[in-house]
Formats: structure tokens, sequence, C-alpha cells
């Protein structure tokens, strides 16, 4: 409410006209209409004037009535008026107290009175209604708890604050606009503010925001106007985040969105820029209302003429020949004019690892290049370019630093920098850096910061400070499943980032060692007839100096008889697995540092006591296996490890068994006709095919448990091992993250080096189901295949063309798999993605039967959650449209729930 002056009557004799204050008869009210015009109107002179015909006086008394929390006398020296000033009545100097008392903000209500004259002298009144302060603030209609806060925050509805007018007026404004932003255009805010009454006199309010967000507003259709070149749909897909209403939509949701649709006009520009179309631009848009829940737009392009490119002309260029820098290119003259892969070519801001021009120079220490795209002629529709180049000085690092590590030791980080002081600048070195710390697991991969400081095109140097934020490295194990039977457990505690070398220091228990980048992992997995514990421990830098990592492991199983019908396990018939493993890995250098060659040896001492099943025909005996595994991989994968969104890895793994059968002068295709392995009884008497004891004419059988035993005394075998996964970003769907592809495939064969041998009932593949560990460590690999129940997808018995049994297995198994990823977030505490899929994939038992586009087939989606503390967690839903071996109806849905697994 503006101030303005009223001339109050406080006697007998000022109930009278008043003629000599105003030098005309008007009512009280029309003078203090007259005042407030004149507040409109001040003058700046530095003498008091009169308005509108003002009479002079002197100030007799002063009196503030109406304020709670200022003094009387400060409010008075404020104004700097005093008692015997001589002031004009309307005049310019009263004007100018009142517009300095409201412009304080303190003050909702301003009045000047005059409230005794006598002769010239005039008792004056200062009037003054305070703006009440806030006491508390409610948000209504908003359910998150964060996002009211945020409300509050960005409004700076604190505690204290002024309730002026403006600051309701301001807050509702900001508040409809921000969802109306976000496509709720029926947004609806309404604030309500309540006196509070108390003993203390203070002036205070309480406030609640009540918000109405309403429905978000639809796109109903897309019209645009003046393309003749480019069809509708052309530029409705050149919209990434603008999309029409439509019922099969999944991952485009049809919501408006005002700045998602600023980003998409640009996006139509640049549609017809890859098409040549150099001068196109958008006239205008118009957004229609149609209902309360759905709009159309109308968006008018003009497209102009389409160019082609001219001639290429590199200036300035020193290092790089222009035939170099042409190819970088790969623009050539008569090429249609691409304006959005010109700019890529010559610096692609998108991706910082991008093969462009630009990083052409930054990776050979030229950071301070300097690279224009100049059109110096067009003519008809052709254009010719300069691209104009200042290299400056090569840039070298002076200084390297690492902050926010306060878990990890330095050396762990500084190891795994590709960037050294004194070295060249290199962008690639600078990326693949952050992608080294990234993949350590020990930070917030989303988080790894450059930072460039001291900067100086000068000296060419620069100082590099890599800013990290330090994440849950150790994990609690709990993995739960069901597989081969029954109900699989897993509780496991493994520490990402652990220190040996701690373990005599006491205070660096808390609760354990940490810091030195090695790995201790301790495990326990449990079913009703299955059990097995482990000890590994991975130092990943052996010697401190390369990076060669030095891996051991220890295991223990003890494995019951299952019977399937009963669902028991008969503790008196078992299997003891006793496994030792030491490896070696090494970076490579060639072809590139992205390659990892890693060799192992192992053995497993396998114990079998009454444990006579199809697979394994003596009961009673034991196998030895010593192997020797050589791998070679290649990760190239984004930064995160958890949601790679650009990248490739590839394994290749062989393993092998020394072939004892060259050497050790068995006929293992004569061994039923010896002696030692042919079937007798009790007493040592030879038996005939019917059990009974050798009648003259009868011929010895051989034992085929003996034979056996014998065979895979020490097991011989080679086993290859192939698996490859890509990632690709197919597209940024709103701001959470790309919609990310992972395709993949997996090939398996367990071979024989001695056919007569034969293939050993170790180490066999088991397709179907969620991949969780089999129930034992007999080198038998479970492969995940969704839709499927666990290990189904065996080979059938060719003898009767039946399923067979779990135990069989298979000797050669593919895979193959589409994967389609989105980030619902990636923060620290909580990384979670949804994902859809389809695989197929299926096992054989020899090459006759392989065939790699015979598969079983399944689709589905699922949900990942990865938190630092417990490792992966996720749920599958997949149907299987194939029969499972020896059945005849699709297998239908299945429900796979993991934990402490990655697919």
């Amino acid at each position: 409410m503006r101030p303005f002056i009223i001339i109050k009557r406080e006697n007998e004799d000022l109930e009278k006209p008043v003629s000599r204050l105003v030098n005309t008869n008007m009512s009280k009210k029309f003078l203090s209409l007259l005042a407030f015009c004149f507040l409109y109107t001040l003058t700046f002179q530095a003498q008091d004037l009169p308005l509108g015909g003002g009479s002079k006086y002197t100030i007799g008394k002063i009196e503030v009535t109406g304020t709670v929390s200022y003094n009387e006398q400060t409010v008075i020296a404020y104004t700097g008026l005093k008692p015997g000033d001589e002031i004009f009545i309307p005049g310019d100097k009263i004007s100018k107290v009142l517009k300095k008392l409201w412009d304080l903000g303190l003050f909702s209500d301003i009045n000047f009175y005059v409230t005794n004259i006598e002769g010239n002298v005039a008792d004056l009144e200062l009037e003054i209604q305070e703006v009440p302060e806030l006491a508390e603030v409610r948000i209504q209609g908003i359910k998150k708890k964060s996002t009211q806060e945020e409300l509050i925050k960005e409004n700076s509805l604190t505690p204290g604050s002024k309730v002026t007018e403006n600051l309701t007026t301001t807050t509702k404004n900001y508040i409809e606009n921000k969802y109306k932003k976000d496509g709720y255009f029926n947004t609806k805010v309404v604030i309500n503010t309540t006196q509070i009454v108390d003993t203390t006199g203070t002036n205070k309010v309480n406030m609640v925001v009540n918000v109405d967000r309403g429905e978000k507003v639809k796109v109903g259709n897309i019209e645009f106007i003046g393309n003749e070149e480019l069809t509708d749909s052309k530029l409705k897909g050149a919209m990434s985040n603008t999309k029409e209403k439509n019922f099969f939509r999944v991952w485009k949701r049809s919501k408006f969105n005002s700045d998602d649709f600023e980003a998409d006009k640009v996006g139509i520009v640049n549609k017809y820029k890859e098409k040549g179309f150099r001068d196109a631009r958008i006239v205008s848009d118009s957004l229609i209302i149609e209902d309360p829940k759905t709009v159309a737009l109308q968006i008018q392009v003009e497209e102009g003429n389409k160019h082609y490119i001219g001639n290429i002309d590199f200036i300035g260029n020193v290092v790089y020949s222009d035939d170099l820098l042409t190819r970088a290119l790969g623009i050539s003259k008569g090429d249609v004019y691409n304006g959005v892969l010109l700019e890529k070519r010559i610096s692609d801001e998108s991706k910082p690892d991008s093969q462009d021009i630009a990083n052409l120079y930054k990776n050979n220490g030229y950071l301070f290049a300097q690279i224009n795209t100049v059109e110096t002629k067009v003519y008809n529709d052709t254009i010719d370019f300069e691209i104009r180049i200042v290299e400056g000085k090569e840039a070298y690092f002076n200084k390297i630093s690492v902050v926010g590590n306060t878990k990890t030791k330095d050396h762990v980080i500084y190891r795994e920098l590709r960037t050294k002081p004194g070295q060249k600048y290199s962008q690639e070195n600078v990326v693949r850096t952050i992608r080294e710390i990234g993949q350590l697991g020990f930070f917030d991969a989303e988080n790894v910061q450059p930072n460039f400081q001291n900067v100086d095109p000068n000296s060419g140097t620069l100082d590099m400070e890599y800013a990290v934020v330090e994440a849950g490295a150790s994990q609690i194990e709990l993995q739960g499943g069901y597989g081969g039977g029954g109900f699989i457990g897993t509780l496991g505690l493994s520490f990402n980032n652990f220190s040996l070398a701690g373990i005599f220091d006491k205070e660096a228990y808390r609760p354990i060692p940490m810091g030195d980048g090695q790995k201790l992992s301790l495990r326990a997995q449990a079913s009703i007839y299955y059990q097995t514990y482990s000890l590994s421990f991975v130092e990943p830098w052996l010697g401190g100096k390369k990076p060669q990592s030095l891996s051991t492991s220890f295991s223990y199983t003890r494995q019951f008889l299952f019977d399937p019908r009963t669902r028991r396990a008969d503790r008196s018939r078992s299997f003891d697995i006793l496994g030792v493993n030491v490896g070696l890995a090494k970076r490579l250098q060639w072809p590139d540092d992205y390659f990892t060659l890693s060799q192992s040896l192992g053995f497993q001492r396998y114990d079998l006591n009454n444990y006579n099943t199809g697979l394994f025909t003596f009961g009673d005996g034991f196998s030895n296996n010593l192997t020797y595994t050589i791998g070679l991989s290649r990760n190239s994968k984004g930064l995160n490890p958890i949601f790679p969104t650009v990248g490739s890895e590839f394994n290749f793994i062989a393993k092998f068994t020394p072939p004892y059968s060259l050497w050790n002068g068995i006929d293992y295709n004569d061994l039923e006709n010896q002696r030692a392995f042919q079937l007798e009884d009790e007493n040592g008497n030879l038996l005939n095919s019917d059990g009974l004891r050798l009648r003259p004419g009868d011929e010895a059988v051989g034992d085929q448990g003996k034979i056996d035993q014998e065979k895979f005394k020490w097991l011989e075998f080679y086993k290859i091992k192939f698996d490859a996964a890509w990632y690709t970003t197919l597209f940024n769907i709103g701001p959470k993250g790309p919609l990310v592809l992972k395709t993949g495939m997996e090939y398996g064969f367990l071979g024989a080096y001695n056919n007569e041998r034969g293939i050993p009932p170790f180490e066999r593949f088991y397709l179907g189901g969620d991949g969780l560990g089999a129930f034992s460590l007999d080198g038998r690999e479970s492969i995940a295949l969704r839709g499927y129940p666990n290990q189904s997808l065996v080979p059938l018995d060719r003898t009767s063309f039946s399923q067979a049994t779990n135990e069989d297995g298979a000797v050669i198994y593919n895979k193959y798999s589409l994967e389609l990823r989105y980030p619902i977030t990636l923060k620290p505490a909580a990384s979670i993605y949804g994902l859809m899929f389809i695989e197929g994939g299926a096992s054989y038992d020899n090459f006759r039967d392989f065939n790699p586009f015979q598969l079983n087939r399944s689709a589905g989606a699922g949900l990942r959650v990865f938190m630092p503390q417990f490792g992966l967690l996720g749920i599958d839903f997949g149907y299987g449209f194939d029969p499972i071996p020896g059945g005849t109806s699709p297998n239908g849905w299945e429900t796979h729930f993991i934990i402490g697994q990655q697919f």
C-alpha cells in the first residue's frame, strides 16, 4: 500500500474548512488522494518545495505510532525531520521522507498525519505498519521432503524473513513457473498467512503454501509448416525429448517440458544442417492449449537452399600437414554441406576423447591451439572454407595432485595416473586417467573431476588436480537364489581396498586396515546339501612399480548326495573338494594398453565317499586336477564400471591340464581286459556280465567304476572360452542419463586330448537361469540365460532322448544377448538402472549337434541396484519362448532374484 498524508483533526476548530492550509476548500479524503498522487511526481531538488499549493509550517512535535520493533527516536532520526524545521505541507521534503522509509522494505503501510496546528506550527504523527516476520512455513501438495526443502531454499522462506506482498507474489509465480516448465501447465499456488497472537507483541506470521500441480500436459500433435525437403516424421525424429502422445511409446514420454522443447528446436535446425540446408531456421513456434491435459505444437520453418562443400584451406598449421588434417577432417570438396558434422570434426565438445582435429593437437601437447572455421566465399550453392589454426606453445604438466581421498592412500591413486609432472600435455592421457581412477572402484566414478589450474599460455605450463569422492569399497555379500534343486545362500565379506601392511598397526583398524588397494574376500556358501568356504587375496601392483597383479585363493567344499524326490541330503555319502589357485596378470603395451595377459596354476583334489551317481561311476575314489590357465582380455568400457556407456570388453581364456596319456603308457581302450580293472566279488573272484562267478566259456567284464577311477585319477582336458560385450550410447533421455545398448556373446568348449580317455565329468557347462553359483566347485560353470529354470538347458540323453540330469552338464555352449539399460540414478549411495533384454543360447554334448542358430530364446525386463556396502542386487522377469529340452510347450515366465552378481 502506497504512503499518503492525512490532515488529522483533533479539536473543534479544526473541524472547520482549512483553507489556510491548502488555499482551497477540500475534504480530508481529497487531501490524502492529492498527497498520494504527489509521491509519483517527486522532485530531487536540494530545498523543500511546495506541492499543489502547499503551505509552509514549522514542525512542533513528531510522534511515531504503530511500530513494534523499532525505537521511536531511531525512526525520527532516520527521517531527518526534527522540531523547529520548516516544511511545506504538502511538500517535496515529506514526499522524500515517505519514499526513503518505503524503500527500506520494512513496512507494509506508512502514513503521515497532521495532528494539530497552532498558527504556523504543525504537530506530526508518523504511523508505521511493520512488515511481519516469517515464523514457520509449510508446503502442502508436494510429497517429497527434499523438494519441499528445495522450494523453501530457492524462495528464501527462512524464519525471520520479512513477509512482504512482493515475497508472496514472487514465491507464487516462481513455483507456478517452475512446474509449468516441467509440463504442469495447470499448476495453481495459493499462499495463506496467519498472524501469531502472543503476549510479547511480536509481529510474526505462519505461512502455508498450497501447491496443486495438476496433471502433466501431454503433446497431442506436432505440426510443421514450411517444410518441403524434410518430412514431418524426420523432423519429429530430430526432437529427442518432445514427442507426440502414443500408446506404444515406452522410453520417450509425451509430456511437455519447455526447456526440452527449446533444445529440440536446436535439434530441428541441426537436422537441416546435416542435410545441407545451411540457412534453415525456425521462423516461429506456437503452443496451442487444446484442453487442460493436451497441447499442440505448431512449428514454422524456413528451409533455405541446399549447399555443398567447396574448397577447404588450412591456414596457420605447421605441426601437421594439410594432407593429414584433411584426412582427419574426413570432409571433401563436393560433399553435401553438413554443419553439425563439420563442427564435430573440428572440435566435438560432447566427447572429450573424440577423434577430431582439436584433440589431434591436444593429444600432442598443443592445449592452447585455437581452431576456427570461417566461410570465405558463398557462390550459388557452394561454400568455401578456411580452417584457421593458431597452434600456440606446447603445454607441459607442472604439478599433478589428487584431493578428496580420505581412506585411499596417495600411492594407490598416483600409480594409476597417466599424467606426470614435466610430461607433455595429452588430452587422451587425462581421459584415461579419469577412467583408471573410476575403474578402481574406490571412488564415485561419476564425480572424478580434472581441475585445470594455473594455466599459463605464455610459459606453456599448467597444474592438474584430480578431485575424487570416496565411495564404500568394502561390501557385505548376501547372495540368494534357487539352483540345482534347492536354496543357495551366500554370506561374504569383501574388502576391496584392503591393506595387508596395516595388519600389525593397531591404529589402522577402523575397523580394518584399509587404503592400499588390495582385495581380501571371505566367503561362505551353503544349502541343505552343500557347504563351501573360500578365502582369496589380490595384490594389483605386485612390487608397487608395474601394473601386474598377484592373486591367491583357497577353497574347501563338502557336498552330500541329494535325492530330488525326497528333497533330502544323505550325509553318509559325501563329495569333498579342496582347491588352491595362484595367478599373475600383467597389463600389456601392445597392441594397446587396454590388454591384460593373465596366467594361473590351480590344483583341486576331489574325494568321493560312497558318492555313486550317474555322473560318477566310482563312488569311493578320488581325482586330481592340475591346471594351467592363460587368458587374454581387453577392457575399454567407460568410466563407470557399474553403468558403462561406451567401450567394450572381451575375454579369451584357455585352460589346460598336462597330457598325461602321452607318457604314462596306459591303453585306456583296453582297461576292461586287464585283471585289475575287471568286475569281481568281495572275495576277489571275477564275475560275468550277469554278476555271477565266471564259468567255462564266460568272459570277464570290466568294472566301470575302476576303469573310470583310472581314467580320472588325474584329469586330462582342455577348455576354451570366449566372451565379448559392447556398450553403445543410443541417445540421451532427459537429464538422468543415456539409453545404453549392451551387446554380448559367449562361447565355451570342453575337449579331450585322448578320445579313449574321454571328457571328464568335471569342468562342464550348465546353462539356464540366473547364473548363481552351482552347488559344487568341481569346475562347473553356471551360465545365466533368463526365462528358464537354473541349469535346465542341458543336452538330451542320446539313448533315451529324454532330458539329461543336471549332473551331466554340457561340453559346448553358445549365448547371445541384447540389453537396453537406462539409469534411474547414479549417485554414490546407490546406482540404480532399469533394463530390457532379449537373449538366446543352447548347450550341446558334441560338435555334431552344434547349431549356433538353434537357440532357446527369451525376453524380459529387470532392475539393478548397486550399493557399495552390498554390491549388486537385481530382479529379472524373463519369458522363455522355447520348451526346455525334452518338453513340448514354451517355458513361459520365470522370476530371477539375484544378490551379489552381475550380468
